[in-house]
């Protein structure tokens, strides 16, 4: 099919299903111009108005409820298509969607990416980072990465690491300076904690179990909680691996070593499929390796 015509269905479709062409400019990375001229240009080719529009909404005319569920159909098509020829490939090639946790930002995934795209030339990978809950299927993802395995049979879950939580402070925090001993001098400072994830209870081997305060300051960035805890606003539970260099550097201090907090294990989500893709091979390959080490 021509690939032309493919973007401008793509575009007609995550319109409708958006109901804004500017949160369909944001999903498929292009202007709110560009995507007006797509669907201006499929209008012109089809002789008739597929939207009907006004200041505030878009609602689908009856020749656009027709052309929508067409447009899906052909859209299915041409990617069960690309996926049976990308399965008979030896070589990785094509472009892979990835989504990802908003902190591993930070460089968890510079090497693995550094890695891909030096060892296959013909692939290209569009990265999102979001800490946001994501519809994995409208969002055409090819692999999510996050912290639990999707349930729906229509997923596949394969686990790639398990990594430490730690609680900690920035270096010029007070709590930083003194000598703690029981986790009851926290309810004197300010804690920060993500939004999407659950409380948090630290156990002992010998002592009680603490549940830690209910936060102050709650945000849905993993970025945001880390910069917050460096500028000594409070402290923070964080993955480990995230702030690794910042500790090895000083710049932060684990509070509590002889505490435990719940470990996190970071899965890989495909939609499952009879065959695939040799570039989704490659990229779960490569995070399985280089992470197994981190």
């Amino acid at each position: 099919m021509n690939s032309k015509l493919l973007r401008s269905l793509q575009v007609f479709v995550a319109v409708t299903d958006s109901g804004s062409m500017s949160v369909a400019a944001r999903d498929l990375h292009m202007t709110v111009s560009a995507i007006s001229q797509q669907l201006r240009k499929l209008e012109h080719d089809i002789g008739l108005s597929l939207f009907n529009r006004n200041t505030r909404s878009l609602s689908l005319t009856e020749a656009g409820r027709i052309y929508y569920h067409s447009s899906k159909a052909m859209l299915e098509t041409a990617e069960h298509a690309q996926q049976q020829i990308e399965s008979l490939q030896d070589e990785p090639t094509g472009k892979i969607n990835i989504i990802a946790p908003e902190g591993f930002g930070g460089g968890l995934l510079s090497e693995p990416l550094q890695k891909l795209c030096a060892e296959f030339p013909k692939i290209t990978i569009s990265l999102v980072l979001t800490d946001e809950p994501k519809d994995i299927i409208a969002s055409s993802a090819d692999l999510v990465l996050c912290f639990a395995p999707v349930s729906d049979t229509n997923f596949s879950s394969l686990e790639l690491a398990t990594w430490k939580r730690i609680l900690c402070v920035s270096s010029s925090h007070p709590l930083a300076g003194q000598s703690v001993s029981s986790p009851q001098a926290l309810s004197e400072h300010l804690y920060i904690a993500h939004r999407h994830i659950p409380d948090y209870v630290m156990k002992h081997d010998t002592l009680s179990e603490h549940e830690l305060d209910e936060q102050r300051i709650d945000v849905n960035s993993m970025q945001t909680l880390i910069q917050l805890t460096r500028d000594s606003v409070g402290y923070a539970v964080l993955p480990e691996p995230e702030v690794r260099h910042l500790l090895k550097t000083g710049e932060m201090k684990q509070l509590f070593k002889d505490w435990q907090l719940p470990d996190y294990t970071v899965y890989a989500v495909t939609p499952k499929r009879d065959l695939i893709p040799a570039k989704i091979n490659a990229v779960i390959s490569c995070l399985q390796d280089l992470f197994s080490q981190i």
